[in-house]
């Protein structure tokens, strides 16, 4: 079998009997360049399955239509949610996207941060690694071109951030739970000093305070992988203490699906005795019996904006540096991990 070559501009001047920038700028409808020559250019360019090299053009125009996007994981659902929304605002404003992942591993970051800078994108938007010490590699991107980070962010680096109200949304959760007449709360959080983790525990601590609920630490446990095994094994240190708690908030829903699989082992009543609240409305939070009370986190919308942000930053005629913070609102899905109707 024969091996395919790769037909180039050059080839398909030279078939025309026309010089390469006519050929370009037809391929790119230039007003200069005839109806006739575009309709011919792009005639030949379908036959010879002509495509584009986008990093010559990148070369030439200092511009590839790539946003690069890094995220911890990629399996997890709600960063497909993230993704999705990335992906349609990238599309309708012309931007192409390479996907990759940190594996929660700084190093791993930096070193998809180097590739996206090589491959030439426009701007990246960065989720970032849970284990990030350092962020000289992002301050040395961000020197370079356009980064926003979004779900997974830092203070320390001043770029546009999109976040939620991490805070108030915990704020609210625990809230319901007081309101219910609960006043043993536990929470289950990450030991990392993780953005996010803090924050939600802050809007926990602010709601117990709140309601003159004094703060027990007993009732706080905490995992380096706030998973759905360990929102059980955390369950089951909870429950094997004198006093239980009478309400769990775990700071993501597979861990208070995990909690919920551990009272029901135990046959702890839900919510009658303890009640559960989550965070991020995945998938999983309408599966799991009781169906799980816990936080939207619209990440679609999220990924929109964030794209949308990016590419305006893209955009900016003097290039200079954005600082700000854009955060997104979330809303509290009350089921019946929380709620027993009468």
């Amino acid at each position: 079998m024969e091996k395919k070559t790769t037909v180039t501009l050059k080839d398909l001047a030279r078939k025309l009997s026309i010089s390469v920038s006519t050929v370009s700028r037809a391929l790119n409808n230039h007003p200069d360049i005839s109806d006739l020559t575009i309709s011919r250019v792009k005639e030949l360019a379908e036959k010879l399955n002509y495509v584009p090299n986008l990093f010559a053009k990148g070369f030439r125009t200092h511009r590839t239509n790539i946003i690069g996007v890094i995220v911890p994981n990629i399996s997890h659902l709600y960063t497909s949610t993230l993704l999705k929304g990335i992906l349609e605002e990238a599309e309708l404003n012309g931007y192409r996207v390479i996907i990759s992942e940190s594996n929660n591993e700084e190093n791993k970051q930096t070193e998809m941060l180097q590739t996206m800078l090589q491959f030439g994108a426009d701007g990246i938007l960065l989720s970032l690694a849970k284990k990030t010490k350092s962020i000289h590699q992002v301050l040395e991107t961000l020197q370079r071109i356009p980064l926003v980070l979004f779900d997974k962010v830092s203070e320390k680096v001043p770029c546009t951030q999109i976040v939620i109200n991490e805070e108030e949304a915990a704020f609210n959760a625990v809230e319901h739970l007081i309101g219910l007449g609960k006043k043993r709360i536990a929470i289950l959080k990450e030991t990392e000093n993780s953005f996010n983790s803090e924050k939600r525990f802050e809007g926990y601590k602010r709601a117990l305070k709140t309601y003159g609920i004094p703060f027990n630490p007993k009732l706080v446990q905490s995992t380096e992988d706030i998973s759905l095994n360990n929102g059980k094994r955390l369950t089951n240190v909870l429950l094997s203490q004198k006093v239980r708690p009478d309400a769990i908030f775990a700071i993501t829903d597979n861990a208070a699906i995990g909690a919920i699989k551990a009272l029901h082992k135990f046959n702890v009543k839900i919510p009658e005795e303890v009640a559960v609240v989550g965070f991020s409305n995945s998938i999983n939070s309408t599966i799991i019996q009781p169906e799980l009370s816990t936080v939207d986190q619209p990440g679609e919308r999220i990924g929109r904006i964030a794209a949308k942000s990016l590419i305006e930053e893209i955009n900016l005629p003097n290039k200079e540096l954005v600082s700000k913070t854009i955060e997104i609102k979330t809303n509290l899905i009350v089921r019946d991990s929380s709620f027993k109707a009468l």
